[in-house]
């Protein structure tokens, strides 16, 4: 394990990057493309129009010059950071985390029963006192590729079923994901795809082909955000122009690249290691964090083994829960070519 100035200074960084500036930089840092440029203009336009008016305000008279100023003290108020709650279940798991939040859960994986060792559920919770359940997962059987439903609901995982929120489908060699959401298949959606399903995100495993044991090598690809903190639509018509192939033609327009962080070899322990700050105390080749490819203190996500079957997993902006827990399934599904 990290000692403790290493465990304080990942602390002092955490709570840097919850200043305001900085959560202007993280909203930033997911917008993609013509949405940046959008955003600089329009910040440029605005300014134009402050400056204008606070000189006809100077021009008129010091009392509105001293109401403009306090309305920018409020604006510079930070609220304290919201309480995970909500009322509708469905759009809570697909909306991003709120900017500035980390949203704490909890993994636990069910084993019991005739095929579960095979086939276990795995449930998502808010790790918190009322341990609100959020998903529930469970690879599909007789698919020729591993495919994970997701659901809303802890007894429904019925591919036709109300409850039914996104799938996690592999490629044959088990290296390379895709989530979808619960929208149609491209062949039977709408001509303009405005009812076809979205990929929410593509997990790629490095594939380990000279049997080196050592740290797995994650990419993760999700849409971009927009000037107003929704995600870009991404609605492929055939895989040809999914997010897999997207990336590997590297057409990254209103897309985001992160990686998993590379975890550090202590002698001490003779293993890898990553400071978790005491929310993963487990060793596991399961245990991940995923960073912005260019900046490698924001954690966007974190995953890792507390029991056997108890695992946490903890996300912030711009992911959903839909997308962490499908990256964390990902991670179950046995990858023989990766180890």
């Amino acid at each position: 394990m990290k000692s403790d100035s290493e465990e304080s200074e990942a602390e002092v960084k955490l709570s840097k990057s919850r200043k305001k500036p900085s959560t202007s930089n993280t909203a930033t840092m997911f917008q993609t493309g013509g949405e940046k440029e959008k955003k600089k203009e329009k910040e440029k336009n605005n300014k134009k129009k402050n400056s204008a008016k606070a000189e006809e305000s100077e021009e008129e008279n010091t009392t509105k010059k001293k109401k403009g100023k306090g309305k920018k003290g409020k604006k510079e108020e930070r609220p304290p950071s919201p309480e995970v709650e909500f009322d509708d279940l469905e759009e809570f798991v697909l909306r991003p985390a709120p900017e500035g939040m980390t949203v704490k859960c909890k993994v636990t994986r069910d084993k019991r029963g005739m095929d579960r060792g095979f086939y276990p559920t795995y449930y998502l919770h808010l790790d918190n006192d009322k341990k609100v359940f959020l998903l529930a997962g469970r690879k599909r059987k007789k698919s020729a590729t591993s495919n994970y439903l997701i659901s809303i609901d802890a007894t429904d995982l019925s591919r036709g079923g109300d409850n039914f929120i996104g799938k996690l489908r592999s490629n044959l060699m088990g290296t390379k994901f895709t989530v979808f959401d619960n929208g149609l298949n491209p062949d039977r959606a709408l001509r303009d795809l405005s009812d076809a399903r979205q990929e929410l995100a593509a997990i790629i495993y490095e594939t380990n082909v000279l049997g080196f044991k050592g740290p797995r090598k994650m990419t993760v690809i999700i849409p971009g955000m927009d000037e107003d903190s929704e995600r870009v639509p991404i609605r492929a018509q055939s895989e040809n122009d999914g997010l897999l192939t997207r990336f590997q033609n590297r057409q990254m327009d209103n897309l985001i690249e992160l990686h998993n962080k590379t975890p550090v070899w202590n002698d001490d322990t003779a293993s890898y290691v990553l400071n978790f700050s005491g929310r993963v105390t487990q060793a596991s080749i399961k245990n991940f964090q995923i960073v912005h490819s260019k900046d490698n203190s924001y954690i966007l996500m974190q995953f890792g083994r507390v029991s056997e079957d108890t695992f946490t997993l903890d996300y912030k902006y711009p992911l959903c829960a839909v997308q962490a827990f499908a990256i964390a399934l990902s991670s179950f599904d046995g990858k023989l070519a990766c180890e």
